[in-house]
């Protein structure tokens, strides 16, 4: 069908072409040569960020030494019963003598806003930790502390020794005069407990780690070698002399002789947490009798001390 009639077109294809937009609308050129344009604004750093930061890079860095120094260890002792002479090390450390002032307790228990700071410790009667009470009497040296023993329902009965073995206190004190409270519970639990803050903290486990921290807050620094022969003895002594076998134990007593015959102490020339956790391991397993000479003569030095005789009470 032919069509009606003919329109003629508004714009030829040359017209057109010349006026076509090449995109749908324009827009700034974002790539502009340097120093043409401002920088964008920095933004700033949360302050809580970077002490994590700062926090995270000094861990990394102790951890980075221990781990050269237990790698130079690793190197040069083969066997438990090499004989490894340390005492050159050992001799550099800082020891900072039990009778100097203690450490920052508001800095290791957090700071209670005049609360008294309460160490609570769970242990069972059928296996009293002597280790924290020998150091519960070296920390009554140092602090003033407030001690109770109390016995949960979960235990039937305590011997009359264990429920006094933090002695009387003949001077009843506020309690806001007190630095330290120390609260001891006789309770059924398969290790001993600890915890300085009901709230805000899961319990430490184990006479061995209890004792660490403990004996922490008389403020002794060490260096990295030291403070590792110190927890390898603590941990010797609770799974090898208080836990092993005969045969295990042996071998302990022939590598502490051979310690002890190159200073007064397990480490260095002063009291450490390994002295203590040794000598109530070899006193509660009754391996004492059998000691070598060294071991022998480093008992009578710790049982001299009046913690240690004091804790021999309660083993009669």
């Amino acid at each position: 069908m032919p069509a009606m009639y003919k329109v003629r077109p508004l714009h030829s294809a040359e017209v057109l072409a010349g006026h076509l937009p090449t995109c749908m609308y324009p827009l700034p050129n974002l790539h502009r040569a340097p120093g043409t344009a401002a920088p964008p604004p920095q933004e700033e750093v949360d302050p809580s960020l970077q002490a994590l930061e700062s926090r995270q890079e000094e861990i990394l860095k102790r951890l980075y030494e221990l781990k050269s120094a237990v790698d130079g260890l690793s190197k040069m002792i083969q066997t438990p019963d090499a004989d490894f002479d340390v005492t050159n090390i050992i001799h550099t450390d800082e020891f900072a003598p039990l009778t100097t002032n203690g450490a920052d307790l508001d800095l290791m228990l957090g700071k209670d806003y005049g609360a008294l700071k309460d160490v609570v410790i769970n242990a069972n009667p059928s296996l009293p930790p002597l280790s924290l009470l020998v150091i519960h009497s070296l920390l009554c040296e140092r602090y003033k502390i407030l001690s109770a023993v109390h016995t949960h329902s979960s235990v039937k009965s305590v011997p009359e020794n264990l429920l006094k073995c933090f002695g009387e206190q003949t001077k009843k004190q506020p309690r806001h005069e007190y630095q330290l409270g120390f609260t001891l519970i006789w309770k059924d639990v398969p290790k001993p407990q600890m915890k300085f803050s009901i709230q805000t903290m899961c319990p430490i486990e184990g006479e061995g780690n209890i004792a660490r921290f403990l004996f922490s807050l008389f403020g002794q620094k060490h260096n990295a070698v030291t403070s590792t022969l110190i927890d390898s003895w603590v941990d010797t002594a609770i799974l090898q002399l208080k836990e092993g076998s005969s045969k295990e134990r042996g071998a302990v007593l022939r590598s502490m002789n051979a310690a002890l015959a190159r200073s007064s102490w397990l480490v260095g020339n002063e009291l450490t947490v390994a002295d203590v956790v040794a000598w109530c391991a070899l006193r509660q397993t009754g391996t004492a009798n059998n000691a070598p000479a060294n071991v022998q003569k480093w008992m009578k030095s710790c049982e001299n001390l009046a913690p240690f005789s004091s804790v021999m009470k309660l083993l009669k």
